[in-house]
């Protein structure tokens, strides 16, 4: 089996195991607040995170090269995180995954004036063609719009800011800096938001915390070696198989259908991003490949980036 088809191999297992981290986030958004479900999903995988930290045998601090984008990282995190998290909790899966796959179109807009990127005529187009299948997904006007939806935008662009940031500052940062910030920030200001939302847990939703926790930190680990074994172009993609488990844990589990409008519109923002990272993976395209050096995805966990 060649390097590239492990990787693939992996980044599938991968985002199966996160499609299934969201289906038990869409069950307990039906009960708990989104910061309260971040909150304790993120205190029960500090354990996890030490027993890889204690495992760094690099030499160093964990004080951060760059701390003005750092704190800019771990803000956009924790936006992401509770914005994601509402939206499973509101809106079908399949809607919820097709506005996020417009990150890395949103990726390629903010690589222009925070990394200087230079995007040519095609990469626009693709970038305007996916946004106006994010407009399909939504449909302003049509009644469907709501806080669900902005809730997933917002995720998108905070998500996409975040990685923006790890691939101007990644290079300088120690990888456990990169992981443990956004962590300490979604404990310090959810931690401080708690007492207005909070709700008692039975012991059986504090398993099910559990299991989000561990699928992130599992997958999180795994799209590291998915991009350690194969090219990014590869494991890229792979994110959209999201769609495949949404539409199977929709119909199965939720009783949802994709409709019409949103597969449309999904189909046209994974075209775009598909034509995109192909592009990206041009050596005279793209200097900086951000959107194919991305590692992130919206988690309560901040995304292991490197």
């Amino acid at each position: 089996m060649s390097p590239n088809v492990r990787g693939a191999l992996l980044a599938l297992l991968a985002f199966a195991i996160y499609a299934t981290h969201d289906v038990v986030v869409k069950f307990l958004g039906a009960e708990y607040h989104a910061i309260q479900i971040i909150f304790f999903a993120g205190l029960l995988s500090f354990p996890l995170v030490t027993i890889m930290l204690m495992n760094d045998r690099t030499d160093g601090h964990l004080r951060p090269v760059h701390p003005g984008w750092t704190a800019l990282r771990a803000l956009a995190t924790v936006i992401t995180g509770v914005s994601a998290f509402y939206a499973f909790s509101v809106l079908p899966l399949a809607q919820t995954y097709a506005i996020l796959f417009a990150a890395p179109l949103l990726i390629t807009l903010l690589a222009i004036p925070v990394l200087g990127e230079k995007v040519g005529i095609r990469r626009g187009l693709a970038v305007v063609a996916g946004l106006i299948g994010v407009l399909i997904v939504l449909r302003p006007g049509a009644g469907a719009f709501g806080l669900g939806h902005i809730a997933a935008l917002t995720a998108a662009v905070a998500a996409s800011f975040a990685s923006v940031i790890v691939r101007k500052i990644g290079a300088k940062e120690r990888s456990v800096a990169l992981l443990l910030y956004p962590m300490v920030a979604n404990f310090v200001v959810l931690g401080a938001a708690l007492p207005y939302v909070y709700r008692p847990m039975p012991i059986a939703h504090l398993g099910m915390l559990g299991i989000v926790a561990a699928f992130g930190f599992v997958a999180s680990l795994l799209i590291i070696a998915a991009y350690r074994r194969a090219e990014a172009v590869i494991v890229a993609p792979m994110q959209y198989s999201q769609m495949i488990w949404a539409t199977i844990y929709g119909a199965l589990i939720f009783d949802e259908t994709p409709d019409g409008w949103t597969l449309a519109g999904a189909a046209v923002i994974i075209a775009s991003g598909l034509y995109i990272v192909g592009r990206e993976a041009r050596a005279n395209v793209s200097e900086n490949q951000p959107v194919l050096e991305s590692r992130s995805r919206p988690q309560a966990s901040g995304g292991m980036n490197r």
